[in-house]
């Protein structure tokens, strides 16, 4: 008697549709408990800040508690490093910036991460200028004179930051060399600190974001001298752009994204990505990131595409400013 054994084939197919449709199953069933989204900093800076006003809309969205974890460190390298490294099941995921996805490759000499590879981005979600701001008692009132003593003075100056290749370090980069001047940095763990410096008169500058500098300007804990964006803020509108105090070309709007490990599947990135719109949209989250100094990045610019696209035209843009300022982490 003659036997006929079907192919292996096809029965590997079948198993993997059947899989597949598991697979999808769960990710349409996401999330069935508590997320969390790791903010790559120290609680109180302008990314803590953001992440709470959209962690709680967002949570309801989702139908689950959207837990706000800090993981400080590295200009925020460590924080995203985590999920670099994560699980891609969608519960956890990262509050991305400029400084974690766009200067990181070329600053670090063996990068913890590549931006580009190692996550499956979600969407843009808020932008801001950054604002150059100096102690209280620094001898200076406007950009002019700001510039004229630094030349003078830089030697024994300092400026502070949120840590290496943050986004508060970078932008004060291109200020000290569109100025011609080397000057000491002092790195933290986060901006808070490193404003909470520039307060007490230990450091001279920072280059912060908007929203957490703005109300110690308005307390006249520092000094506001320019805006480093293409427009004035409406929150400092007698704040002049860099460019038109005299400091032409010096433009550092700061971005931040919602990020998930790579191979997360893409229906729970599509799920998220869609909540977080949602959560942007929102009448209370709008207004109040409207009130911080933040533009609410448009619906055209949230998708995954268009972030996958961005920080890579992000990473080319940054590399030459950075490598021309001659710094590098080891």
């Amino acid at each position: 008697m003659r036997r006929f054994f079907a192919p292996a084939l096809p029965l590997i197919a079948i198993m993997a549709t059947f899989a597949g449709f598991g697979g999808t199953a769960a990710a349409q069933d996401w999330p069935t408990r508590p997320v969390t989204l790791i903010v790559p900093f120290l609680a109180g800076g302008p990314i803590d800040v953001i992440a709470r006003v959209q962690a709680q809309k967002l949570g309801e969205i989702l139908g689950q508690t959207v837990i706000v974890e800090n993981v400080g460190g590295g200009g925020g390298a460590l924080g995203a490093a985590r999920i670099a490294r994560g699980t891609p099941d969608g519960y956890t995921f990262v509050m991305g910036n400029v400084g974690t996805h766009g200067y990181h490759p070329t600053l670090y000499a063996k990068p913890l991460y590549d931006p580009v590879a190692d996550f499956a981005p979600v969407g843009l979600t808020t932008e801001s200028a950054r604002l150059l701001v100096a102690r209280k008692d620094l001898p200076v009132n406007d950009l002019k004179g700001f510039v004229a003593y630094v030349k003078a003075n830089h030697a024994t100056m300092s400026f502070g930051s949120g840590g290496l290749g943050s986004a508060t370090h970078v932008p004060c980069l291109l200020v000290n060399q569109a100025i011609g001047v080397t000057v000491t940095h002092v790195p933290y763990r986060g901006a808070a600190p490193a404003m909470q410096d520039v307060i007490g008169g230990r450091t001279d500058y920072m280059c912060d974001s908007i929203q957490t500098a703005v109300p110690q300007v308005l307390e006249k804990n520092v000094k506001a001298l320019a805006v480093l964006a293409k427009t004035r803020s409406a929150l400092l509108p007698d704040v002049p752009t860099a460019d038109e105090a005299g400091l032409p070309g010096v433009e550092a709007n700061a971005w931040n994204a919602i990020f998930l490990p790579k191979g997360t599947p893409d229906a729970i990135v599509r799920k998220l990505a869609a909540a977080v719109g949602q959560t942007l949209d929102d009448p209370w989250v709008s207004k109040r990131l409207d009130e911080l100094g933040l533009s609410i990045v448009p619906p055209e610019r949230r998708g995954p595409e268009y972030l996958a696209a961005y920080v890579k035209e992000e990473v080319a843009r940054w590399a030459p400013p950075i490598k021309a300022a001659g710094i590098k982490v080891e």
